[in-house]
């Protein structure tokens, strides 16, 4: 009987060992024994029965190795490592010809998100990448088959779903993610040569070029929207920005201009005056020395150029599945891409959180400034986003009627939680934020009704669909209210058709990126099956 021994990642959470051993049970035929300790703290495994190694090292998510080291360090923990290789100071050029022999040196000792093409932008609400991988396995969804985010944000599920060879699908309200989620997709397809030498024909054109104000992008775009953008930038700032965009668009291909495009929208925020880590629209007027905005675009195209570019020199472009990202609303995803109704063998996504963000205020600049949405839709759109917090008093009150006429839609817990939160803001006087909160919250949950019926439709018969649900809480009446959100959304899921087969409680990690104020309590894996 053949035996082989798989070593789990020492630095994960309880919650993904649980998805380690899910994974590796659902890939690996045969029995999966400790060998130094029980199933919660033993670092080794052995695997009896007919197992291709090669295989599970292309495949597992949470495992640094299947048999020996250092040739059996898994593909994923190969992948991760080029991202402190690609922070190490080496060259550009030996970078991206020679990343693959360095990282089996140097194994990750600690968590790695944004590997590949993950760190190519801020955006909160970001999902673990390796999560969604293990999910994939667990599901056993076969190669080339569906895996569809409806909710997709940034894009982390369509980028692990490609890298995995599966065909991805992904629709989002927001242009903002939906123009960033396709340059990451598209730019694991790009050879890490072109992208050194698109940064280099970068740095040409603007080292040590000074501003001189002729604006030829920004006077392309909307007069509405440059009006806006003079009240959030220094005049210095948005010269330095055309230069950039000029030097841009000199690069050879739309994949290429669009990957630095991406770049020079991350760092926006950075060099305006927005308040840098509030949500809220909030001006801090600073002034930016003379050749500020440029050096910090450099340094995001190159720490970019150098984390991707490692990647794929690691990895290789073969093997890629398929992609379609679209705009698109998720309350009528199936009639959206009617062509995978009832094909669907995998449904990976992460709602948004109720009434909690300013979306597309939080993502306004860059909306602006990239002209994917004139500033006269912002409001327009935003009303359209699940979750929005925004609401006008016409609004509310018919988004009240509504919950009144048809509550009964809804699990009684969810009415009852809806019902108690307007009793306790009625007994005191209240902002309007709190007043609008009953409403808003109802008018959520009947969003999510609709998007699980449509969740459903585009499920196979046994496909599976995962949650990532933060939870949430409320003051009202002077009362602090818990939103479990998991738990309503569950029940709202059963009652379209769905059965609940697990749900695992994620312990939150302390966040590193510009949103971790504003970072959920608690947050939830919801797996449903559709029988």
């Amino acid at each position: 009987m053949n035996h082989l021994t798989c070593k789990i990642k020492n630095y994960i959470q309880p919650f993904e060992r649980r998805l380690a051993l899910d994974e590796l049970r659902a890939l690996a035929p045969g029995t999966v024994h400790p060998t130094d300790g029980d199933e919660a703290t033993a670092s080794m495994f052995s695997l009896t029965g007919a197992v291709n190694a090669s295989a599970l090292r292309d495949t597992l998510a949470y495992w640094r190795s299947v048999g020996p080291e250092p040739e059996g360090l898994t593909k994923q923990v190969r992948g991760e490592a080029t991202l402190a290789v690609a922070r190490n100071g080496m060259a550009l050029g030996d970078l991206v010809n020679g990343a693959g022999r360095r990282t089996l040196l140097k194994p990750p000792r600690k968590r790695c998100l944004r590997y590949a093409t993950h760190g190519l932008h801020e955006y909160r609400g970001k999902f673990f990448p390796q999560l969604v991988r293990a999910l994939i396995n667990a599901a056993s969804v076969p190669e080339g088959g569906i895996v569809i985010d409806p909710m997709c944000g940034s894009g982390t599920t369509l980028v692990e779903a490609r890298l995995a060879g599966r065909y991805a699908y992904g629709l989002d309200i927001n242009p903002l993610s939906v123009f960033v989620a396709n340059v990451k997709c598209r730019s694991l397809a790009l050879s890490p040569k072109s992208l050194a030498a698109a940064y280099e024909s970068l740095h040409r054109s603007l080292d040590g070029i000074v501003a001189r104000g002729q604006h030829c992008y920004f006077n392309s775009l909307p007069e509405r929207d440059q009006d806006y953008l003079c009240r959030w930038f220094a005049p210095r700032a948005l010269d330095e920005l055309d230069c950039v965009q000029q030097a841009i668009g000199k690069l050879r291909t739309p994949a290429l201009r669009d990957y630095y495009a991406v770049a020079l929208s991350n760092i926006l925020r950075g060099v305006s005056w927005q308040k840098d880590d509030d949500l809220r629209v909030r001006r801090q007027m600073n002034e930016l020395p003379a050749g500020a905005v440029i050096e910090r675009f450099l340094n995001e195209a190159l720490r970019s150029t150098k984390v991707v570019g490692a990647f794929i020199a690691e990895r290789g472009r073969a093997g890629l599945g398929a992609y379609v990202m679209q705009e698109g609303d998720a309350r009528f995803a199936a009639d959206t891409m009617p062509q995978l109704t009832g094909r669907a063998d995998a449904i990976i996504t992460s709602p948004p959180y109720a009434t909690a963000l300013p979306y597309i205020d939080t993502d306004r600049l860059s909306l602006a400034y990239l002209g994917l949405l004139p500033r006269g839709d912002h409001r327009r759109r935003d009303f359209l986003m699940i979750g929005n917090r925004e609401v006008t008093e016409r609004r509310r009150l018919a988004y009240w009627s509504f919950y009144d006429t048809n509550r009964a839609l809804l699990p009684k817990a969810t009415g009852a939680l809806v019902d108690r939160i307007h009793e306790l803001n009625s007994t005191h006087e209240v902002g309007f934020r709190r007043r609008n909160l009953p409403a808003l919250l109802s008018k959520y949950f009947f969003d999510m009704r609709e998007v699980l019926g449509q969740m459903f439709m585009l499920l196979r018969q046994g496909g599976s669909a995962f949650m990532v649900i933060g939870n949430n809480r409320t003051t009202a009446g002077g009362e602090l209210v818990e939103i479990n959100t998991a738990d309503h959304l569950t029940a709202i899921a059963e009652g379209v058709g769905f059965r609940k087969e697990d749900d695992v409680p994620m312990e939150m990690l302390s966040s590193r990126d510009i949103y971790r104020k504003n970072a959920m309590p608690s947050e939830r894996i919801v797996a449903l099956r559709k029988l």
